[in-house]
């Protein structure tokens, strides 16, 4: 069966899904150690959180870049992250989903929540013909994340060495095993009607 061009893919339960960020271990482990961001980590400043591992591990590298080097999983609650779809706004213009860039970009200062629609990668961290959303949170949305929705955070960095190991050493097969199961979210198309661009 073939994947839609727009779905969203994620980790979940009956009440959490996954999402993905990487900080600097100042900011990562005491996140781990506390089971919540520390004071260190800026509320006032647009964070992104990513449903998609691979996604993750090709924004940050397999956990390699500069400043991205402690991969998190971030289990909030499904109400925290359906209120964010509810709030959101894409980040680019679509004629025909908005009336006209001017309205656009009004809802666009107004929303708490951006979403984009990035192309999914592979293992290889190549780009396939189907997209996972990106998730912009900021003001109000940054403050339910931190201090509302999250329920949990683990330090998913040495998965990601493991698996970008078996990549490297040629054995995707193994790696792939080794990935969150992501699944597909269950939400209708009329919930993110507003969001398909």
């Amino acid at each position: 069966m073939s994947e839609p061009l727009h779905r969203i893919r994620a980790l979940h339960t009956p009440s959490t899904i996954t999402v993905y960020q990487a900080y600097a271990p100042e900011i990562g482990l005491p996140a781990v150690q506390e089971g919540r961001f520390p004071a260190a980590w800026k509320r006032d400043r647009m964070t992104w959180i990513k449903p998609s591992f691979l996604w993750m591990m090709y924004r940050c590298g397999w956990g390699s870049k500069a400043g991205q080097e402690t991969v998190l999983a971030v289990e909030i609650s499904r109400d925290g992250f359906e209120w964010a779809l509810r709030h959101a706004c894409l980040s680019h213009y679509v004629p025909g989903l908005h009336s006209d860039r001017a309205a656009w970009q009004r809802q666009l200062k107004r929303a708490p929540v951006r979403v984009q629609w990035d192309p999914e990668r592979d293992v290889h961290l190549r780009s396939l013909p189907y997209r996972s959303l990106q998730v912009g949170l900021s003001g109000e949305a940054v403050r339910r994340y931190a201090d509302e929705w999250t329920v949990a955070v683990r330090d998913v960095t040495p998965l990601a060495h493991e698996i970008h190991a078996l990549v490297r050493g040629g054995d995707p097969a193994s790696a792939s095993r080794l990935l969150p199961r992501e699944r597909p979210w269950p939400v209708d198309d009329a919930q993110l009607a507003h969001l398909l661009g």
